[in-house]
């Protein structure tokens, strides 16, 4: 007589399938209830389209944002060239595609640094209180004091220029707000019949922290998060304009805006912006004197 012992898989697969379709409906049922609200969809739909645009940039992109051509340095917009060429030649539209890369690669590495830096520091000052909380909090006032840009400035100037020095001075001006709100959050929490519960049963303070109050704090800290993600932009795209951020000849945002002589180097006259030396001719005044007209 023979016994097998092979487990049944059928089982076991078919339980995976069900979790996965719950995962679905939960996801599709998020995002239709999400699509019904129109600022929300308009929303996603911008973020949708930076994401796409990042992604497929190499697709997109008609040239090469790095490959130079002295021979149509500041060309006007045309078929080929669809928002121009700068002073070297180099095609504007693909240096803003690709450029859209680096925006996201700062947004996203700022944010996932700076949620569980403000997440620990928060939830750490309102559980434990006292003398915690205390310095904890006199800390984070220092940093809230100053504006970001002029703080996240002081600090890339003092450990140089660079994508990732401006990463770190981003992520440390940008976590005291977060910190500031799982505070408040574990305060409401800490004192709930539900921990106090926890407590009773021996469960020690990290395991409180971790198991029942930073679930709880995690969905308001996710929507800070996302509403600092149009300032983490604007913040790096001003380091960046001061040549503080990616260093040329990279794609960035405000780097390009730095070297923008396609702009302040004249009008378009026969494809080509001239004009420098005649004020007149600069496209400033001759948008200006149109708009009276």
């Amino acid at each position: 007589m023979t016994v097998s012992l092979d487990t049944p898989l059928q089982p076991v697969r078919s339980e995976g399938r069900q979790r996965l379709t719950r995962m679905a409906r939960r996801t599709f049922g998020f995002v239709g209830q999400m699509a019904r609200n129109p600022l929300t969809a308009i929303g996603g739909g911008i973020i949708l389209l930076l994401l796409i645009v990042a992604a497929f940039a190499p697709w997109i992109a008609p040239y090469n944002p790095l490959v130079q051509d002295l021979n149509n340095a500041l060309v006007a917009p045309n078929a080929q060239h669809w928002f121009g060429t700068d002073e070297f030649g180099r095609d504007i539209f693909s240096r803003l595609v690709y450029g859209s890369r680096i925006t996201l690669y700062i947004v996203l590495l700022v944010s996932v640094t700076v949620g569980p830096l403000g997440l620990l520091l928060g939830v750490t000052a309102g559980y434990f209180g006292g003398k915690v909380d205390a310095v904890l909090m006199r800390v984070t006032d220092i940093f809230i004091s100053f504006p970001s840009l002029v703080l996240a400035l002081a600090f890339v100037a003092a450990l140089g220029p660079g994508l990732e020095h401006v990463v770190i001075a981003i992520t440390i001006t940008a976590w005291p707000p977060i910190a500031r709100l799982a505070r408040a959050e574990t305060l409401s929490l800490r004192q709930a019949d539900f921990i106090s519960a926890v407590r009773l049963q021996g469960a020690s303070p990290v395991r409180v922290l971790w198991r029942h109050i930073v679930p709880l704090c995690l969905p308001s800290v996710i929507i800070r998060i996302t509403m600092n993600m149009a300032g983490i932009i604007l913040t790096a795209a001003g380091l960046g304009f001061l040549g503080l951020g990616a260093q040329p000849p990279e794609p960035e945002w405000g780097s390009d805006d730095l070297q923008r002589a396609y702009l302040h180097d004249g009008v378009l006259v026969g494809g080509h912006y001239s004009g420098a030396g005649d004020p007149d001719q600069q496209p400033g005044v001759q948008l200006f004197r149109r708009w009276l007209t």
